[in-house]
Parts: structure tokens; C-alpha cells; sequence
């Protein structure tokens, strides 16, 4: 278990990035699983969890089908919060901020990158809206299988991305006794952050 003190740094992406890759080295499944939390345009809370599938300075990424409730959500309000928790390592991630969409060539490149059967589903799924029973999706896919037998499987329209654009980053490490360490990084501008340890 990592048990070192949280030291401050200039640049939380490169800590979240090193945390990560611990992760990685330790976690038994889906290292880079992360609650998101949206609300609609009333304020009301939901929470979910996704997968992180891209991370760059600018921010941390994810897809989904859109008309799904967390895309109609995104559309009502365009802030979101994300949490990472990593079981083994103790530690945990808290990111807040607006998002924006991918760009079209960024969820084209990462929808071609997924396995056929997911690039099927993807299609076949109206995910979020009622399904009678397993057999209606069933033969949903099988139907749109048999659209797409012999040639490529296109990105819907309503299937893209999102990027978390950091205003806020919390560190938690735990530590003995309760007394965990926390620090927070709050963005001042483009490539500075303003940094405080909180109490546990």
C-alpha cells in the first residue's frame, strides 16, 4: 500500500497520470473505472460508472450514446464530476468542471477501435429507454448483425464522446488513524493551479 504523504506539485495531470499507472500495476479490474456525476438543468443528482478512455492536459474523456439520460443531462448542464477510487493503492480522485464534446475525428478514431460486437451494440442498444425483455434486444441485434454482415460498422450519429475539463482536483491518500491527506488543485489559468492540503 502507497502510504507516502501527498507532496505539492505544479502539475496535477502528471500526478493523476503516475497514480493511474499504479493503479494499473494493482487493480484487478478496470483501473480506469470512474463514477460520473451529472445533474439535470433543476439540479437534480444521478451517478454512474463509466470508463475513462482518454486523458490529456486539457482533461479526461469518456463516451456514450448521447440520448442516453447522462447525455441528456450533459446537454442541460454542462458540468460534471468524476471520481476515481483505487481499492488496493487507498487512494482516490475527485475532478470537477465543464465539459465539451470530442471532436468528430476523436470518436470516430476511438468507435473504430472497439471490438465489432461493441460496435453492434452500440447500434442496437436505445440505451436508457425501457426494454420490455432480453428477447427485444436480442433481436435488435441480430437485426442490426444482419445489416451490417459484410461490410463496416458505422458510428451513430448519437454515439460520441465527452471531455471533463478540470476547474478542480482532489487528491485523497489514506493514511493511519483516519487522518488522511488530501490536497486540492484549483485551475487559475491555462497551465497554473492554486494548491491546498485540506484536513481529513
Amino acid at each position: 500500500m502507497a502510504d507516502d504523504t501527498l507532496q505539492r506539485e505544479t502539475d496535477p495531470i502528471g500526478l493523476f497520470q503516475r497514480w493511474l499507472a499504479e493503479a494499473e500495476a494493482s487493480e484487478p479490474n478496470d483501473p480506469n473505472a470512474m463514477a460520473l456525476a451529472t445533474a439535470t438543468r433543476q439540479g437534480l443528482p444521478s451517478v454512474r460508472m463509466v470508463l475513462l478512455k482518454g486523458l490529456d492536459t486539457r482533461g479526461f474523456v469518456f463516451y456514450t450514446n448521447k440520448q442516453s439520460r447522462k447525455g441528456e443531462e450533459l446537454s442541460a448542464n454542462r458540468h460534471a464530476s468524476l471520481l476515481f477510487h483505487w481499492k488496493s493503492l487507498r487512494r482516490q480522485v475527485r475532478v470537477e468542471g465543464p465539459i465539451e464534446d470530442v471532436t468528430e475525428a476523436e470518436a470516430d478514431a476511438y468507435f473504430a477501435s472497439r471490438s465489432r460486437g461493441s460496435r453492434l451494440g452500440a447500434i442496437a442498444s436505445e440505451q436508457s429507454r425501457p426494454l420490455a425483455d432480453r428477447a427485444e434486444l436480442q433481436a435488435r441485434l441480430a437485426e442490426v448483425q444482419e445489416r451490417y454482415l459484410d461490410g463496416e460498422v458505422p458510428r451513430p450519429s448519437h454515439w460520441s464522446g465527452y471531455r471533463v475539463l478540470p476547474d478542480l482536483i482532489e487528491f485523497w491518500q489514506d493514511m493511519p488513524h483516519r487522518l488522511h491527506d488530501r490536497m486540492t488543485y484549483r485551475r487559475e489559468s491555462e497551465t497554473s493551479w492554486q494548491t491546498t492540503r485540506l484536513y481529513p
